[in-house]
């Protein structure tokens, strides 16, 4: 059996990786001028300034690297440099702009859509939230993704559905790890990845064009309609047929946690029926009534991070809670106040790892992060259950330009 541990590579000392990195941060740059057709040669001299040769390298087993065997043969990716330091620059390269460097030259397009490199990257991806956006005037929609980390927004590649799609009839949902964004219209599906920056269209759905909501469940998109439930596979790109609730949902709010996913109608005017809620569990593929306390207590727009349910009120200034399973009741949460005076409504919010995200109108976005630690004294805000829940809030403010968008879904990918 052939043995595919990867082989002792050698890397460049602390100081040296971050000339790499300002490399990297050039290359991110100069992928947007008039002569990014030419790139690899107007930047020879740089490379040479910037990679002198180490002092000394410190030797690892590393998976980031990307040997093309078989292909020796094959032109520099950028000439006058190794190969394994280029292959690392453009790994460096942040997103959207890795996608658009596939047209610098062929071989950094061989490069770059390698199956190697696409799993290489994923270990240097990050969270960026991506915004399916509505705007007011011209009613066209559009998807945008935000980096929390520098607040830049980059428009995606327009989907390919018809331009009288009403924002209402697509259900979204999102792979985080995998980097893949799925949508859903009736029974047509699209998909989204973040590696390649482009659409393509999936499997048909079997749901029919009664479409509820959809979610990503532990690497699976379920779908949720009133003639029935469909478990989606990405990777295979194939769809089975799930149990259907069999009920019928005046208006419904969406979570999925550990398997589970909560469709419940929430309170609605004029509040003169106690509101309905059902679980579904994916494994299973079976539905049960959700619990009074977790039902009744629900008003506003729930969120999962963390094994957990949060819901943040969408009117007043009520504080964000958070669900206890096991006592059936949501407990308020300690930490900072929401920021309501910065994110209005409408607004939605998605989760992953230990943060919450909320776009709101004009896409300013909350994120909160979340903090559990031991407590046995449920006198304190957001304790239950022997643990404290703290959520401390970071606004992102949108430009100016953005005031006239409305948020339609928002969801995490890895990019």
């Amino acid at each position: 059996m052939e043995d595919k541990t990867p082989l002792p590579l050698a890397f460049p000392s602390p100081t040296h990786f971050q000339r790499i990195l300002h490399l990297a941060t050039i290359i991110h740059t100069s992928l947007f001028s008039p002569l990014s057709l030419s790139l690899s040669h107007h930047l020879i001299p740089l490379f040479h300034s910037l990679l002198s040769p180490p002092s000394h390298t410190i030797y690892c087993n590393a998976n980031i690297m990307v040997y093309f065997e078989g292909e020796k043969e094959q032109k520099d990716l950028i000439p006058g440099l190794p190969n394994e330091i280029a292959e690392l620059c453009l790994l460096h390269v942040p997103y959207p702009y890795q996608a658009l460097s596939r047209s610098v030259s062929s071989t950094w397009n061989r490069a770059i859509t390698h199956p190697s490199f696409i799993f290489s990257k994923k270990t240097l991806s990050h969270p960026n939230l991506f915004v399916l956006a509505f705007h007011s005037k011209t009613g066209k929609h559009q998807w945008q993704a935000l980096d929390p980390s520098s607040g830049r927004w980059f428009v995606l590649p327009q989907m390919p559905s018809p331009e009288d799609t009403r924002p209402s009839a697509l259900a979204c949902a999102a792979l985080p790890r995998q980097g893949n964004l799925v949508v859903v219209n009736g029974t047509e599906t699209l998909a989204y990845r973040a590696a390649t920056n482009q659409w393509s269209a999936a499997a048909a759905g079997p749901c029919g064009r009664t479409l509820v909501a959809v979610q990503g469940v532990e690497g699976r998109i379920v779908v949720l309609g009133r003639d029935g439930t469909g478990v989606y596979d990405a990777e295979s790109d194939t769809w089975r047929k799930g149990r259907a609730l069999g009920r019928e949902l005046e208006r419904y709010e969406v979570v999925a946690v550990e398997g589970k996913i909560y469709v419940t109608e929430g309170w609605w005017w004029p509040f003169m029926f106690r509101p309905r809620g059902w679980v579904y569990e994916v494994e299973r593929d079976t539905w049960r009534e959700m619990g009074i306390g977790m039902r009744e207590g629900w008003s506003g727009v729930g969120v999962a991070v963390g094994g957990r349910v949060f819901l943040i009120p969408e009117y007043g200034d009520s504080p964000v809670k958070v669900y206890d399973e096991k006592q059936d009741t949501w407990h308020v949460v300690g930490g900072g106040r929401f920021p309501r005076e910065v994110i209005k409504r409408p607004f939605c919010a998605t989760g992953l790892d230990d943060r919450i995200y909320v776009a709101s109108c004009g896409l300013n976005v909350a994120i909160g992060s979340v903090n559990v630690v031991p407590n046995m004294d449920d006198e304190v805000k957001g304790s239950g259950g022997g643990v404290e829940v703290n959520v401390t809030w970071k606004v992102v403010e949108a430009p100016r330009a953005f005031r006239e968008f409305s948020p339609c879904s928002c969801q995490v990918l890895y990019a």
